[in-house]
């Protein structure tokens, strides 16, 4: 993911490691990309659960002594938790950083503007590619859920419509393709006079 596009790189989030995630988008907002990352709460932490647990829950008892409001700061969605882990890779205090990181959008689940285009993936921060199979990992969602988050359950029914009516619209666009193609067959005989005459002018 190197270079400068004009274009937002939309990430689906799942299935990803999440630091070799944020390694990447880091990298990628620096250079002056816009970066939007969805389906947060299907990224994945290596190790197992209760040990990624353990340290969230050490993370929590980590605050100002005399004033825990000044921080630091203990987000509990997935989508704020993959953004800090990004703005730790960040130099967030400089003017550079600061414009970085207003680049990323993170969201849980897959909101409207973004369900119907088309996202990529990054293989280099994949699970599956990186790794061993048979290795312990967890969920992000979930740790958020335990520690505090409260929104799982309606993110899961968004998703669930969302899942729904994408099979809906797919199988939509399929009926009217093959509609399409099945007019085109039928009169293919009585314009092929006219089809000829286009043709000729370049138009295939």
């Amino acid at each position: 993911m190197t270079g400068f596009t004009q274009k937002p790189i939309l990430i689906d989030g799942r299935g990803h490691l999440l630091g070799r995630l944020a390694a990447i988008v880091s990298k990628t907002i620096l250079q002056g990309n816009t970066v939007i990352v969805v389906r947060c709460e299907q990224l994945n932490i290596s190790g197992n659960f209760f040990r990624n647990k353990l340290k969230f829950m050490s993370f929590l008892r980590k605050r100002c002594n005399v004033n825990p409001a000044r921080g630091p700061f203990h987000f509990r969605a997935p989508s704020k938790i993959f953004w800090k882990t990004v703005r730790g890779m960040v130099p967030h205090k400089t003017e550079r950083g600061k414009q970085a990181l207003r680049r990323l959008k993170c969201y849980e689940g897959c909101p409207a503007p973004y369900d119907a285009r088309k996202r990529v993936v990054v293989p280099g921060a994949m699970r599956v590619m990186c790794l061993k199979p048979g290795r312990k990992y967890c969920h992000v969602g979930r740790l958020s859920h335990e520690v505090g988050w409260k929104y799982k359950s309606v993110v899961r029914t968004l998703e669930n419509k969302r899942k729904v009516k994408t099979i809906i619209n797919i199988q939509k666009r399929d009926k009217l393709k093959e509609l399409t193609q099945t007019a085109g067959t039928k009169v293919a005989k009585t314009t092929a006079p006219y089809t000829a005459i286009i043709n000729s002018y370049g138009y295939n």
